[in-house]
């Protein structure tokens, strides 16, 4: 018994000093990194105390809010970048594609059903790509001819999807004239009278708009198919292509024949549900965009990264544009759904449980907040890194992402279709862009321009918290959101300074350069970031 005591005791002594060895190794290895993390968290501090109770907790929970934002933008550019090495330019302009989905699906649901018929049946002759490949194999033309052939079949496909498309029915907003423009049917949704608008008809006979956009589709996919280069290896057609093929056929006769009973159902639901159908139909959207942008632009630049960015930079600009003819230029708002605006007798809420009360403000320990803005987005941010972050290291979705990131050839051979995960991270990515834009739209409102605005605000948070690092998206996003709205609060009550009358206040264009000043300090002492991995 004495032995075995001895043995116990003598095993816990070893033990000890291996983890006090650990420990001081990991402390050693990562000294700069901690120091940086301590003079950070102090500086917030400080900062914070030289404010008002009342003033400092509303600053943190407005600091949360921004961060929450950001960090789905930097989310998604993080998985898209961390995990496939591309950088994609145009992921703020996939939150603001996102945040005018949203307003599209939340306020003008049946313009959004008249645009989808076209749409799935343009998308239908894609799911057979794989054919199309096979067919081009037949164009025995090389170089420069076979591009031009391939835009060709690409631009006369394109004319021809949309001269019929514009055949079929939609009823949408109309800048010109004020009681149809997007801010008048905002106002309409607080008012309680908004409703859709009469139902337009086909222009032409319906066969002939159904076959022209299928015709439109296929021409298109042909000539992406072409654009291949002749002897590569084309993905096999099997039973799920034409499954997907007659799906979306069938989804598109569907909600042609259903389309009037679900209008009514959508605009008869309350608008806190209304609100959750076009976060959910916004983030789909997007996310199936991205995975087509990915198939079509990405994918064949893998080995040419300037090239990625010159496109991706390139969507930017056309998107921002599609946005300002379809949308209009003006600025406007998204209403906010009913459970966020409550006024009235016993608004605002009280304590931590008036976020429950269906007010728009709560009171907590002095401050006032927005239920929306301080609750209910920081709510969605922590349930988006929650998740994403059990996908990543708990589901063998992610177990087969980081290893067809490290080993693609070694997963190839165990039959997965490594180019596949791909497109479905570039998706997951694009959606979470679209899900950060359509939370935005009732807090900060809708123009061309937020997306550029987050994307910079996202790319600073990014570099902070280390390039290939997902924790580190979430650190950094939440320091550039602190540090932004605490020196925006010392704009308003302004930062005392020794034998000076007035206090020093700093002005709004001080936000976005402060940022970038801590990025570059940040850079400077850790080139990989806060949380990043350094390459060996």
């Amino acid at each position: 018994m004495s032995t075995e005591t001895s043995d116990l005791r003598s095993q816990t002594s070893e033990a000890g000093p291996s983890k006090n060895r650990q420990r001081a190794e990991w402390l050693r290895e990562n000294r700069v990194r901690v120091t940086v993390l301590a003079v950070l968290v102090f500086v917030f501090v400080v900062a914070l105390l030289g404010l008002e109770r009342e003033d400092w907790f509303e600053t943190i929970m407005q600091g949360l809010s921004v961060g929450a934002l950001t960090f789905l933008v930097v989310s998604g550019l993080s998985l898209i970048f961390g995990l496939m090495d591309v950088f994609n330019l145009a992921h703020g302009e996939f939150f603001m594609l996102g945040a005018y989905l949203g307003w599209t699906a939340y306020t003008r649901a049946d313009t959004l059903l008249d645009v989808a018929i076209p749409l799935l049946l343009l998308a239908a002759p894609f799911a057979l790509m794989p054919l199309w490949q096979r067919l081009a194999v037949s164009i025995t033309l090389t170089g420069r001819a076979r591009k031009a052939t391939a835009w060709g079949f690409v631009i006369v496909g394109a004319l021809a999807a949309f001269f019929t498309i514009t055949r079929f029915p939609l009823v949408i907003w109309d800048a010109e004239n004020f009681a149809l423009t997007p801010a008048n049917m905002t106002v309409q949704i607080d008012l309680g009278t908004h409703a859709p608008l009469p139902a337009d008809t086909f222009s032409g006979p319906v066969i002939v708009a159904v076959l022209g956009v299928l015709l439109g589709g296929a021409l298109i996919a042909f000539g992406f198919g072409t654009l291949r280069k002749p002897g590569t290896e084309t993905e096999a057609l099997d039973r799920r292509n034409y499954v997907a093929f007659g799906g979306l056929l069938l989804a598109a006769l569907l909600l042609h024949l259903v389309k009037e009973p679900v209008n009514e159902w959508i605009f008869g639901l309350s608008t806190t549900w209304r609100f959750f159908l076009s976060m959910g139909i916004s983030v789909l959207l997007v996310a199936a965009f991205g995975a087509l942008v990915e198939v079509i632009l990405i994918r064949p630049l893998y080995d040419r990264p300037i090239y990625q960015l010159m496109i991706t930079l390139g969507l930017g600009f056309i998107l921002i544009e599609l946005v300002r003819e379809v949308w209009g230029r003006p600025e406007f708002t998204m209403a906010r759904p009913a459970a966020f605006a409550g006024t009235g007798e016993g608004c605002p809420g009280q304590g931590l449980g008036g976020f429950f009360s269906g007010c728009s403000t709560v009171e907590v320990f002095g401050g006032r907040l927005r239920v929306y803005n301080e609750g209910f987005v920081i709510l969605v941010g922590i349930v988006v890194l929650v998740a994403v972050t059990l996908l990543l290291r708990r589901s063998r979705l992610g177990m087969v992402i980081r290893a067809g990131v490290e080993h693609p050839e070694m997963v190839e051979a165990l039959g997965i279709n490594v180019r596949r995960v791909f497109t479905m991270v570039f998706a997951l990515g694009s959606g979470l862009a679209a899900l950060g834009g359509v939370l935005a739209a009732p807090s900060i409102g809708l123009s061309s321009g937020m997306g550029a605005v987050f994307l910079l605000g996202a790319i600073v948070a990014l570099a902070v918290g280390g390039l290939t690092s997902f924790p580190g998206a979430a650190v950094g996003a939440l320091v550039v959101g602190l540090l932004q709205q605490i020196i925006i609060r010392y704009g308003q009550v302004g930062i005392p300074i020794p034998f000076v009358e007035e206090p020093f206040k700093p002005s709004p264009t001080v936000v976005p350069a402060a940022s970038i000043v801590l990025m570059v300090i940040i850079l400077l002492v850790l080139p990989t970031g806060l949380l990043g991995r350094s390459e060996k």
